[in-house]
């Protein structure tokens, strides 16, 4: 028989610096699997303790002091896991786990490109392209049912941004950075749950800027943020939801919650 089984992915901006509001969210929502990403912290002082309460008691990080960092917190157990090194210099941008039934859940932390849509001019654009290319590759080799989430830091569609138009040349809504992207969901035939829930149509978000001075009121998002998943599990989700209250919480990350219900 199947059971539900509910995953929630988060760019935290500091695992430390925001237990607060992730135990809050912890606490209302209780999804079985929180994938985060920017942890900021190395694996000796992730703070486990505060999950542990709540009942996450299967914990795999990846981690950096200062930098970067994910981490996979559970109810249910997981196994064999995996760290690709699709940035080539160490950087810690992704985990992987075994669920039960044999499904892959791969969490990723893209990076965000710097300010210059160059790759000439600035080296971190390069890096990021370069990264999504040898995602692209890895997801050309799959073989078992496999759930990607993460901040991808790019948002593809028009509607995925507040303003096409003015976000053409910004980092996270160019043409090249899009057209990466698409090669990387054509390779692996993910298909990006968001979107099948909301329509392409219409505006979803789920990153404001800690620059605004309203961020609700301005509601000049950007969806960075995504669940995929390999199409043997496309009928499997039954719903998917995007927390944008968290945004309002105090001390809050820029990015919200995304979470994905799913019978496996």
């Amino acid at each position: 028989m199947a059971t539900t089984l509910r995953i929630a992915s988060w760019n935290i901006n500091s695992v430390r610096a925001r237990i607060d509001i992730v135990e809050r969210f912890l606490r209302e929502e209780a999804p079985d699997i929180l994938c985060l990403q920017e942890t900021k912290v190395a694996d000796p002082l992730f703070p486990e303790g505060p999950f542990r309460q709540l009942g996450y008691n299967h914990i795999v990080i990846n981690g950096q002091p200062m930098h970067h960092g994910v981490a996979i917190l559970s109810k249910v157990p997981l196994a064999n896991r995996q760290a690709h090194d699709w940035q080539a210099n160490g950087e810690a941008r992704h985990v992987g786990v075994e669920l039960r039934g044999g499904v892959r859940l791969e969490n990723v932390y893209v990076p965000a490109g710097g300010d210059i849509p160059d790759r000439n001019e600035n080296v971190k654009f390069g890096q990021k392209l370069d990264f999504l290319a040898r995602m692209t590759e890895w997801s050309g080799s799959l073989s078992a049912p496999t759930i990607l989430t993460g901040d991808f830091n790019v948002a593809p569609l028009e509607t995925d941004v507040w303003s096409h138009k003015q976000l053409l040349n910004v980092v996270s809504h160019t043409p090249i950075e899009v057209e990466a992207l698409g090669g990387l969901q054509a390779a692996g035939k993910w298909v990006d749950l968001a979107r099948e829930f909301v329509p392409p149509q219409e505006k979803l978000y789920t990153w404001w800027s800690y620059r605004a001075q309203d961020w609700e009121t301005s509601d000049r998002g950007r969806r960075l943020d995504h669940m995929w998943v390999t199409p043997d599990l496309k009928d499997k989700a039954v719903s998917h939801k995007t927390y944008k209250p968290c945004r309002g919480w105090g001390k809050p990350s820029d990015h919200v919650p995304i979470v994905t219900e799913f019978r496996i």
